[in-house]
């Protein structure tokens, strides 16, 4: 893990850079009558044609949750996992993810990477060859339409908050940070590239930024908690 995080280009002091259809079963029972009249069998046949055409008729699928993938690993892009937006939540010291342009295993290879303390979001592009995750909880696809109930409390070691669904716009602060270890950053999106960053900073003491709501993502690493102040 040391050499991962060694190879980290982006870590914390980077400043100013069934179903398959169910189908209904449905037993038949043949009327069984003491005279046997045509009316008994119209009224079976009809009874059976019926029966048939229901259990030929598929329920409406449920609704499926999106595709996760295992916070262990390394991950073809376009075969093993699809492009988009990925969470994993949760997290200890000790995640790691990485996008790279190849399975060359190389610092050359990396595009992207980042040493994750609780949520972290990343967008898997088509153009990636391999997304390789270690240490991290299991990774969620993101709908792009998913909504939220934005706070305006949040952790300072929270990791990342999606703007206007973990997080409301706003003024936060956050006080009693020491030795200069507070990040924090502004991002236009998941990419984690340097053109990503709106903006950031390491913080000792008090920390106040204001989020836009044109940003897409807010990042806290080793900072205090932030409360919203306006």
């Amino acid at each position: 893990m040391s050499q991962q995080k060694q190879r980290n280009w982006f870590a914390r002091h980077k400043v100013l850079t069934g179903v398959g259809a169910v189908v209904a079963v449905i037993a038949i029972g043949g009327a069984v009558g003491s005279g046997g009249g045509s009316d008994d069998k119209s009224s079976t046949s009809a009874t059976t044609q019926d029966a048939a055409k229901k259990a030929d008729t598929p329920k409406k699928a449920e609704a499926k949750k999106p595709k996760g993938i295992g916070g262990d690993g390394s991950y073809q892009v376009g075969s093993d996992i699809k492009p988009g937006t990925y969470a994993s939540s949760g997290n200890k010291d000790g995640c790691y993810w990485e996008r790279a342009k190849d399975a060359s295993g190389s610092t050359d290879a990396i595009i992207a990477n980042d040493n994750v303390t609780g949520t972290s979001y990343v967008t898997v592009a088509a153009g990636d060859k391999i997304f390789k995750t270690s240490g991290c909880k299991d990774w969620q696809l993101v709908d792009p339409k998913a909504t939220g109930t934005p706070k305006t409390t949040l952790k300072g070691a929270g990791g990342m908050f999606k703007v206007g669904v973990d997080i409301a716009p706003g003024t936060y602060k956050s006080t009693g940070n020491t030795d200069d270890k507070c990040y924090w950053e502004r991002a236009k999106d998941a990419s984690h590239g340097m053109d990503s960053i709106v903006a950031n900073d390491n913080v000792t003491g008090t920390a106040i930024v204001t989020i836009d709501a044109g940003d897409a993502y807010f990042k806290s690493n080793g900072c205090q908690d932030w409360v919203k102040t306006g």
